[in-house]
């Protein structure tokens, strides 16, 4: 059973008659007759009691009418709403952003993004990039902003390429210097981000190359604390230039951090071979046109 038999067979009653029909759905007289006698094959029940050039509905006749009004409606619906999600007119943005830059890289998309689409609801998750990731993964978001890795499952789309610095207090011996890297602060307290954001493992797998083997005093998932922790002479951090810069102020020093593979590269990452639907496709579009022009 198919909805354009259906329809067929919906418009021979409405019509009063396979003639009448015909001319509304297009087909020809014989190819209603036959449309109608195949439901009833498949039913098993005759449809239609036929009286001259009239036709009058059966018992069965009266089920199927009335369940297949239902049927084509809810096919309406159907198309309607697709209709409607492809345009934009509603749908959800389902996006993973990590606390680290979210702030200074996505705030002005979803203002942007919020005027131009104001009926696509927007589901957002904060979480450090292993989490993110495993949401990705398993079809909880369908786009996440992670920092790139080698995976033929993930695909990306760059969003900014920033160096890292080291983060001191502002009296600090090693502020002087016009860079650093992990021997020079092979005996220096770290600070790092909380477990499981994807920054760490730049850091520790840099020092592990370095055969450094860092002492981490404390960790945060707030940029503002970590920051405070280092004003207060507990231990140095690492953050991307562009955040580290935000943060600035007069008690601490910024020293470019010269160590291979550290950079923070930021991108809009979804799984390989996903159809994604039309409300992120939008959200990386517009990423394309409104991410913060490279220093």
């Amino acid at each position: 059973m198919n909805l354009r038999t259906l329809r067929v067979f919906v418009e021979v009653v409405r019509q009063g008659g396979f003639t009448q029909a015909a001319d509304v759905v297009s087909l020809t007289q014989s190819s209603v007759s036959k449309a109608v006698k195949a439901l009833e094959v498949e039913l098993g029940v005759p449809l239609l009691n036929r009286i001259g050039h009239k036709t009058e509905l059966t018992a069965a006749g009266e089920i199927v009418y009335r369940r297949a009004l239902v049927l084509l409606t809810e096919k309406n619906h159907l198309l309607a709403e697709i209709d409607a999600l492809q345009e934009l007119k509603g749908g959800t943005l389902r996006i993973g952003l990590p606390p680290v830059g979210c702030g200074v890289l996505f705030a002005k998309m979803f203002t942007e993004y919020r005027r131009r689409y104001p009926q696509v609801d927007i589901e957002l998750i904060e979480h450090g990039g292993n989490r993110l990731r495993e949401f990705l993964e398993a079809g909880t978001i369908d786009i996440a902003a992670l920092l790139v890795s080698k995976d033929d499952a993930i695909a990306y789309q760059d969003v900014r390429n920033e160096p890292l610095v080291v983060v001191l207090q502002a009296d600090h011996p090693l502020a002087g210097y016009h860079q650093l890297n992990f021997k020079d602060l092979h005996a220096e307290p770290f600070i790092l981000f909380e477990e499981g954001f994807t920054l760490n493992q730049l850091i520790l797998a840099a020092c592990e190359r370095r055969k450094v083997s860092p002492r981490i005093t404390a960790r945060s998932g707030q940029i503002d604390f970590i920051v405070d922790l280092v004003t207060a002479g507990l231990g140095v951090a690492f953050l991307p230039r562009m955040l580290a810069t935000k943060h600035r102020h007069p008690g601490i020093s910024l020293v470019p951090l010269n160590e291979p593979y550290t950079d923070w590269r930021i991108a809009l990452a979804w799984r390989t071979g996903t159809q994604l639907p039309p409300a992120a496709i939008a959200w990386l579009e517009l990423a394309k046109t409104l991410a913060p022009p490279q220093e």
